[in-house]
């Protein structure tokens, strides 16, 4: 089902490239992140083109819930621990700059987006000392951070972490008056990338700089991001007559839900799996048993999934794509937070490919050191796709389509909850026919 940010937004088309042409740089992707680094390098002078293969927004920035905070989790606390105060300071100066520039943006330019300030909490159902210790943490930095004791849920907390300042808004709004800025070429997919130049069905563009905002980089070699990031997926529900809240609000605790208000629908979101690895379902129905006992009066209008980027780190990889391809850069990883790291990530590539200097480029950095917990997270996903890569041998079926992913080979699993093919080692994504959904994979499934 589309996401109510779908139902009630029409993006004006764009033609497809027209056939070869040449660019100072040129940017895969047309989602939130792309368009984005499109208008910052425009700012710098930069002609720049984008080249998305469906259309604007019609990826994963559809799909989210729409928070624009520098609250990610339980991450403050943590960053300092393992990175230091420097680069926590980065991480945390970059997001809170993004919340800045998207309300300047949106006020400068009259854009109605339904853009509004609030605070964004933590919250546990059962631990305490964590939430303590992210707002001292979040606070040391910079951010207007505290420990509350309770909140306006519909049920008794343990503890809230409250980041006062942040904001939501309606994320295609925002995307397609931004886009109007940019020049972009729908229906042109991008299906080889070598040195300059950007090969697609319908001609190829030469650039000094290539940009991959794709969600998932589709090439695999240099970079190996399919051997240090996975995919995962979540569920929303929105729901009418459920109480209005003034704050967002995610729940730390293993089955902890998000809650956030837009106008007089409520969006619930949360289930959360690695893709490929929901064959029983039930997500939906976690959410709805959920809505039933804590707004008994409510009733659902819309229901749809997210697909999210995560690094071993839960840190985003933003910058040059790799050190054998400077000329190349990356904005991926977002994890969670696709909406406030697409603005960081694109004002960070925007100085780096014009040459200015910027400091919160290093904590984002794809080539930054891997911590302890980032090899452990490695292994795991190592572990996974060896197990995909190892069943594709093994017989699949009577099915219609040859059901390992054209990605790397890894054998595919039946997603009931949304009746797809889903690859559990890198988050490729096919309906029951075959065709192509999300990537890395760029082909739709052989037919046998």
């Amino acid at each position: 089902m589309d996401s109510i940010w779908t139902a009630e937004t029409q993006i004006e088309k764009r033609d497809p490239l027209p056939g070869d042409t040449g660019t100072a740089a040129v940017v895969i992707g047309a989602g939130l992140a792309g368009i984005l680094t499109a208008y910052y390098l425009g700012q710098e002078g930069i002609p720049t083109v984008v080249l998305e293969a469906d259309r604007i927004g019609s990826g994963q920035t559809k799909n989210t819930t729409a928070k624009i905070t520098s609250q990610h989790g339980l991450i403050y606390d943590r960053l300092i621990r393992t990175f230091g105060r420097r680069m926590g300071e980065q991480y945390a100066r970059a997001n809170e700059a993004a919340i800045r520039e998207y309300e300047r943006l949106i006020r400068e330019k009259g854009i109605d987006c339904d853009f509004v300030r609030c605070p964004a909490c933590l919250y546990s159902r059962r631990e305490e000392d964590a939430l303590r210790r992210e707002a001292r943490a979040a606070s040391s930095l910079g951010i207007a951070a505290s420990f509350e004791s309770s909140g306006e849920l519909p049920f008794p907390v343990a503890g809230l972490t409250r980041f006062e300042g942040q904001a939501r808004f309606q994320p295609l709004k925002f995307l397609g008056r931004m886009a109007e800025e940019v020049t972009v070429y729908e229906q042109t997919r991008v299906l080889r990338v070598e040195g300059n130049r950007v090969e697609t069905a319908r001609g190829s563009v030469t650039a000094e700089h290539i940009i991959f905002a794709s969600h998932y980089p589709f090439i695999n070699v240099p970079g190996f991001y399919f051997a240090r990031m996975y995919q995962e997926r979540s569920y929303v529900t929105a729901l009418q007559g459920a109480c209005a809240l003034e704050g967002m609000y995610l729940g730390i605790d293993r089955d902890g839900l998000s809650f956030r208000s837009q106008g007089d629908v409520l969006l619930l979101s949360g289930g959360s799996h690695r893709t490929g690895r929901n064959r029983q379902g039930g997500q939906y129905e976690k959410l709805r048993s959920a809505a039933r006992s804590f707004f008994p009066g409510s009733h659902e209008v819309a229901h749809w999934s997210a697909q999210d980027c995560m690094t071993p780190d839960q840190i985003p990889y933003i910058g040059r794509f790799s050190a054998r391809r400077p000329d190349w850069y990356i904005l991926s990883g977002f994890g969670k937070w696709g909406m406030t790291t697409a603005m960081a990530g694109a004002r960070i590539l925007a100085a780096l490919v014009s040459g200015r200097d910027c400091p919160e480029a290093e904590i984002f950095s794809p080539q930054r050191r891997l911590t302890a917990r980032a090899l452990k997270e490695l292994a795991i996903h190592g572990a996974h796709t060896a197990r995909g890569l190892g069943k594709h041998l093994l017989p699949a079926g009577g099915h219609g389509v040859t059901l390992n992913c054209p990605h790397m080979g890894c054998r595919l699993e039946w997603n009931q909850e949304e009746e797809t093919w889903d690859c559990p080692c890198h988050g490729s994504r096919f309906d029951r026919e075959g065709r192509l959904i999300d990537d890395p994979a760029q082909t739709d499934l052989r037919k046998k």
